[in-house]
């Protein structure tokens, strides 16, 4: 299957054997900058599901689990195989190699660079190096806010006040923007209506939000509402729903990666 939206929607970046560092600092940073992050720990599985997603970007940690020559053929493999030829692919190294550098850029003709992380004071730097790779791929497509849809096994619903009493909603979608939402009673919500003290679960995080309604269409017999949040929403509450959003996705992406 063909990735056709990755112009609209973006691409799917993946982090193949990050190190610590890579995974807790520079793969969480570019998860708040709105970019859809995966961490890969095994490269057979990561090549089958390349086929399906040939417009993604993987950057690779050859300093774990792959020897150089295993990794070589590995990324040579994706880039001749036609189902996978418009994979981008970059190198993570913790170590400084002129000639291995000149190698992958060179002779093996990676697209995403050659990024080394050696120190702590390198992990800015590397951040925004990847940031740049990743603004020539068009990475982000022409969304600005990664959404993840919900079901009952994200357990992400809401509760707020409504005309004295709380009521509880399931939510349908979320992102850091807003989200889409259906309520246990028949509510009639109008448009522009102003939504404060909204309790958020998240799974296990509760999260205090305030939104307008922007919205409402109608699916089956259930009434759908979509709320935008305001502009004085803390960050950190925007940093979690981030989070939440990756680590939903990761799950998702695992199951195609066993």
């Amino acid at each position: 299957m063909d990735d056709r939206n990755s112009e609209i929607l973006g691409k799917k970046i993946f982090f193949l054997y990050p190190s610590a560092v890579i995974q807790n600092e520079i793969a969480s940073d570019l998860v708040q900058q709105e970019y859809e992050i995966y961490i890969v720990r095994n490269h057979a599985t990561l090549r089958r599901v390349l086929r399906t997603y040939p417009d993604s970007v993987v950057f690779v940690n050859i300093n774990d689990q792959l020897q150089e020559k295993d990794c070589e053929a590995w990324i040579r493999g994706i880039m001749n195989d036609p189902a996978t030829a418009s994979v981008n692919i970059g190198i993570l190294s913790s170590e400084t190699n002129e000639a291995l550098e000149r190698k992958y850029i060179n002779s093996v003709g990676i697209r995403g660079g050659y990024t080394v992380i050696k120190i702590k004071s390198d992990i800015s730097k590397a951040i925004i190096k990847l940031m740049e790779i990743l603004t020539v791929f068009n990475a982000r497509g022409r969304r600005k806010y990664l959404r993840v849809t919900t079901d009952k096994e994200a357990q992400a619903t809401l509760n707020m006040p409504y005309n004295g009493q709380y009521i509880n909603g399931v939510i349908n979608d979320i992102s850091v923007a807003g989200l889409s939402c259906t309520f246990e009673k028949n509510l009639q919500f109008e448009k522009n209506t102003f939504c404060k003290d909204i309790q958020i679960r998240l799974q296990s995080m509760i999260l205090k939000t305030e939104g307008i309604i922007f919205g409402s269409r109608k699916e089956g017999l259930a009434m759908v509402y979509v709320l935008l949040f305001t502009q004085r929403i803390d960050p950190d509450v925007r940093a979690k729903i981030r989070k939440y959003i990756q680590a939903l996705l990761q799950v998702r992406m695992d199951i195609l990666l066993k």
